[in-house]
């Protein structure tokens, strides 16, 4: 938004339209007009609407991002890059972006989802067209499945309407219900529109832990072969997370018809850790925290964390996830 809400205050203000613009009968139609035209954007500047004023998709933004806080996983960076850039630039696609993102925990899933939505909305993850879904915190009773699937697709449909442009994440997909992601299954199709609503700008991001085991043993292999983290490739990976997933009797989804009819536009895998990537967590962390950067406290406690395989300790059991609150400690 280029114009400040001061600089629009001001300009009413001078012009004399301030008034009108929120009197019910204007005094001419030029006025009329003219208020409107003002009145609507400082609306726009105010309040959060499905447009340009409030969404854009920021390439740049999202590449350097990716490039220069995300550690150690250069397939989901290139990846999901080119993925949601080529979506965002499609005036129009033929179905909705729909990414599953896999891998153990710390290695960046959630905050890969918060960067995408960064640099699509202005208010990132705090927009009215954000939805984040928790299985355990959504949909946590198994005998209410049905009501569920019901009320799932009801969110959906209604949000979308509001604002075609809707992002929707589904965290702990390992923990979702079966059968409950297959109830949005049309949404994810390519219809051009369902009961007068178009879904093909909307983004569907699932993260799953689903598949980790798979991914971690390709970095294994690598790394007993003697070969570079770098030459890992999203074709050594996507194949096996999917079939990993889709066989899974404990996931959400098993035998989805989401997989079954190629819906995931990809299966996207996020690598083990390893030591130097979780020092690199912390002094990213120290910075955000507003703190004097201490290589050797991130070091030492990026040490005492736990690795495997026991006696190399080359990947890290939790990544970054537990970073911020062990930097806490260390640095007290």
């Amino acid at each position: 938004m280029k114009e400040t809400f001061s600089t629009l205050l001001r300009y009413m203000l001078i012009s004399g339209v301030l008034v009108h613009a929120f009197e019910p009968i204007s005094t001419t139609i030029v006025a009329g007009v003219g208020a409107a035209s003002l009145g609507m954007k400082l609306y726009n500047y105010l309040f959060e609407t499905c447009d340009e004023n409030w969404i854009g998709f920021n390439a740049t933004g999202l590449q350097e991002d990716l490039q220069k806080k995300l550690f150690g996983q250069h397939v989901a960076s290139q990846v999901v890059f080119k993925a949601v850039t080529g979506f965002m630039n499609n005036e129009n696609p033929k179905k909705p972006l729909v990414l599953s993102l896999h891998g153990w925990t710390g290695t960046g899933k959630n905050f890969v989802s918060q960067l995408i939505a960064k640099n699509i909305y202005h208010k990132g993850m705090e927009s009215g067209f954000v939805h984040l879904f928790t299985a355990t915190a959504h949909f946590p009773h198994t005998r209410d499945l049905e009501t569920y699937k019901t009320q799932l697709q009801q969110w959906i449909k209604g949000n979308v309407t509001n604002c075609p442009r809707s992002m929707f994440i589904f965290d702990e997909m390992d923990k979702m219900q079966p059968g409950l992601i297959d109830s949005i299954k049309p949404y994810l199709d390519f219809y051009e529109r369902l009961d007068g609503v178009s879904y093909r700008q909307a983004i569907f991001i699932f993260l799953s832990n689903a598949g980790g085991q798979n991914i971690v043993q390709v970095a294994l292999d690598f790394w007993t072969a003697g070969r570079q983290r770098e030459e890992i490739q999203l074709k050594d990976l996507e194949t096996a997370v999917s079939l990993s997933v889709f066989n899974n009797q404990e996931s959400g989804f098993w035998h989805t018809s989401l997989i079954d009819k190629n819906l995931v536009d990809f299966f996207v895998p996020f690598l083990p850790l390893e030591f130097k990537h979780v020092v690199q967590c912390g002094m990213a962390e120290m910075a955000a925290k507003g703190l004097e950067l201490n290589a050797t406290v991130v070091d030492r406690m990026a040490r005492d964390l736990n690795y495997f395989p026991k006696d190399e300790r080359v990947f890290s059991v939790k990544g970054c996830k537990v970073i911020s609150s062990r930097l806490d400690f260390y640095t007290d």
